[in-house]
């Protein structure tokens, strides 16, 4: 989410002591919507991001560009060794002023004040000189863009214009009251106070309806009065007015939802609600989080994109072998042209389109072979033999193009198995690396290395207590079947089907059935058949399984099994799983 006013008013009270007076060391630009400050060590965050403006102290290093923006540069120069005067956002407004007492070149005391506009797409970064006009910011906006508000240096800064909806602190009781009889009765709670009050969130707006009513759908007949309501707005608006702020960050299955200035409850059991010691800590911590998914997500999508366009390659290559192939069967046909050809030469002369004969091979049957008619007829004979022959060669070559075609369309379809499953960013990096050393990823320029550590294992612990090994990828599940596991431990495989390789620790004993159920409903979760039921998982020691000849990562054989069927369940997983 994008800050709101009261996130971002809790953050200015937060930094304006720990700010005012302080020194900048330097000005880094580490991306094109990111801005750094350096005082004695720490750093303070702008980003001018449409889906992230704030305003922060951040512990977060980020690398800078081999060459400083333009925008970078300017401020260098106006801000380097310039003090902090003060920090001042407008009541409820999207927008903090940070005031700077500066000297010029020559050594003359100035003021530079730099804004941040932190307001979704239109965020900005413009910085002021003593008279309020714009030197330079870090979007320009001309007439084109807005006719209303330029932004571009030499003309004075103008605010942002007010949409003329009454600040909820200046709210009275009776006000309150008149707007809330007047209100459509159809109305939901929430959408009411965002009609009509500047500066609340639609975070804010459905959790006051909630502390008003209990669900945040409840619409303006449904409540008795305008009473529960305004006393929620109430309380809140005090909140607002003494600064008394608890940073909270929402969280639904481990992952960042959303934040707020004051614990939230509208969502119930759905989200957990987590305090944080401050507020930089928290914006650090919420978008850390949400950027590692985004990377996450990306480095998803293009393995995806890759592996899936490797994939089709070879489909359309193995359907043009397979085409070829079936031409070849039909080479006797070449050979015994050949043969008849050789057998009229006495009647041919050159220049003719065709031969028409008797065909010896078939009862006399007769039959027209087509000629080239610029070859001679021996030339036409020797053209059907060596058509023959190359129809002969290439049945071998094509069936063993063929065979490993399929091989490597298998593994594919493994790889993507793969994808589909991963969760982390090593995961991800594992994939890619696999990829990249099987050739259907470029390698890395000369003296780059891979840095990244490979992930572990997935564990987890049967019912009586027997560990569960799964692994994360082809090569994985190559060194947890051909290196770690125990030739006694048992492995498990869904029969037929792209999954992972699971080991269970027998520790020297024999397992319950029990375990042998768990372990295999573990390969059926972690395999393409994670939605079907009744899914055949092949159980057999790992002394049975074998790398072949040649294999991709991840491909083996293995003999004296036996196949146990089950059904893959969420919560089962979940049990077993080692936290």
């Amino acid at each position: 989410m994008a800050i709101d006013a009261i996130c971002l008013q809790a953050v200015v009270e937060e930094l304006r002591p720990q700010l005012t007076g302080l020194r900048v060391d330097k000005v880094q630009q580490p991306a094109r919507d990111q801005l750094v400050l350096l005082f004695r060590g720490k750093r303070l965050l702008l980003n001018a991001g449409a889906g992230a403006p704030r305003l922060q102290w951040t512990e977060i290093p980020r690398d800078n560009p081999a060459e400083p923006p333009m925008f970078c540069m300017l401020l260098r120069k106006h801000l380097s060794g310039a003090r902090v005067a003060d920090i001042i956002q407008p009541p409820l407004e999207r927008l903090v002023k940070i005031e700077f007492d500066a000297s010029d070149e020559l050594g003359r005391a100035g003021r530079r004040t730099l804004v941040l506009e932190a307001m979704g797409r239109r965020s900005n970064l413009i910085l002021l000189d003593e008279a309020g006009r714009v030197i330079d910011s870090l979007r320009r906006v001309d007439a084109d863009m807005s006719a209303a508000r330029q932004v571009l240096p030499g003309l004075f800064y103008q605010p942002p214009a007010s949409t003329g909806r009454l600040p909820f602190l200046e709210e009275t009781e009776e006000g309150f009251a008149e707007r809330f009889a007047a209100a459509p009765a159809e109305k939901t709670l929430d959408g009411f106070l965002l009609d009509q009050y500047f500066g609340l969130s639609p975070l804010m707006a459905r959790e006051l309806a909630f502390r008003a009513a209990g669900d945040t759908d409840t619409r303006v007949f449904q409540l008795a009065g305008p009473g529960p309501l305004w006393r929620a707005l109430e309380d809140f608006s005090n909140r607002v007015r003494e600064n008394r702020f608890t940073p909270v960050c929402l969280l639904r299955d481990g992952k960042p939802l959303d934040f707020a200035c004051v614990s939230v409850g509208q969502y119930g059991g759905a989200a957990e609600c987590v305090p944080y010691p401050s507020f930089s800590a928290l914006l650090d911590a919420f978008y850390e989080a949400r950027e590692r998914q985004e990377r996450t997500r990306q480095r998803g999508a293009d393995l995806l994109r890759a592996a899936t366009t490797a994939r089709d390659r070879l489909r359309r290559k193995l359907a043009l072998q397979e085409k070829e192939y079936t031409a070849t069967q039909d080479r006797d046909k070449l050979r015994v042209q050949g043969d008849l050809i050789t057998a009229n030469l006495y009647r041919m002369e050159r220049g003719r389109s065709r031969l028409e004969c008797e065909n010896f091979y078939e009862d006399n049957a007769p039959i027209a072979i087509p000629l080239d008619p610029l070859l001679t007829p021996q030339q036409n004979a020797a053209k059907y033999y060596k058509r023959y022959t190359k129809a002969k060669t290439a049945e071998k070559y094509l069936r063993e193009q063929m065979e490993l075609a399929k091989r490597d369309l298998e593994y594919l379809e493994s790889v993507l198995a793969e994808i589909a499953q991963a969760e982390t960013e090593p995961d991800f990096l594992d994939i890619r690396a696999e990829l990249r050393e099987a050739g259907f990823l470029k390698k890395q320029g000369k003296g780059k290395k891979d840095k990244s550590r490979p992930a572990a294992p997935w564990e987890f612990r049967t019912s009586s207590g027997l560990r569960v090994l799964v692994g994360r990828n082809n090569r994985q599940n190559d060194k947890l079947t051909l290196k770690d596991a125990d030739r006694r431990d048992l492995w498990f495989h869904t029969q037929k089907i792209h999954g992972s390789h699971v080991i269970l620790r027998c520790a020297g004993q024999a397992p319950g059935a029990e375990d042998v159920a768990e372990a295999a409903m573990l390969a059926a979760w972690f395999s393409q058949a994670r939605e079907s039921g009744k899914v055949p998982v092949d159980c057999t020691e790992v002394r049975n399984v074998k790398k072949p000849a040649g294999g991709r990562p991840g491909m083996v054989i293995y003999t004296t099994f036996r196949t146990v069927y089950v059904t893959p369940e969420k919560d089962a997983v979940e049990r077993l799983r080692v936290r």
